[in-house]
């Protein structure tokens, strides 16, 4: 049987899965941009904003979840960590907008030596590789997710 909170984390759980995939989308155009020296900033602005507001979201319905069912201390050890991870993927957001501004302010990486653009290519990887399996670990609800 099923409680009523079920509800209320099951929406959470499905916002931040959407968060997520935002947030890995960020980060992908930021570093896009910054690799190819195109200038993303507006797109990121936006996106970043809508990363603040899921976040805000999840807030918001955080601190129903808490006053309206009285969650036990499973719950709310689920409903704190959600919260966390809602902060993390807006804190992506802003990251991916830092990129994309250091990138109009540099002019992104012509004038920099040939092994740059290989060494931010290959740790780029890395970090949206580590982007995904976060995501993919909130998606399956799986902390052991390994990579491939």
């Amino acid at each position: 049987m099923s409680r009523i909170i079920d509800t209320g984390l099951e929406e959470q759980s499905a916002l931040l899965y959407r968060m997520g995939e935002l947030a890995y989308e960020t980060v992908t155009l930021a570093i896009q941009g910054y690799l190819n020296g195109k200038s993303v900033h507006r797109q990121l602005r936006e996106m970043s904003d809508v990363l603040i507001s899921m976040a805000d979201q999840i807030e918001d319905k955080t601190f129903e979840l808490i006053s309206r069912f009285q969650p036990v201390a499973s719950d709310l050890r689920t409903i704190k960590s959600y919260m966390k991870i809602a902060y993390d993927f807006a804190r992506y957001g802003r990251y991916a907008l830092d990129i994309s501004y250091i990138n109009d302010r540099l002019g992104g990486i012509t004038e920099c030596e040939a092994w740059v653009p290989i060494y931010i290519k290959e740790m780029s990887e890395k970090v949206l590789n580590m982007v995904r399996i976060s995501v993919d670990s909130l998606r399956k609800h799986d902390i052991a997710l390994e990579t491939v």
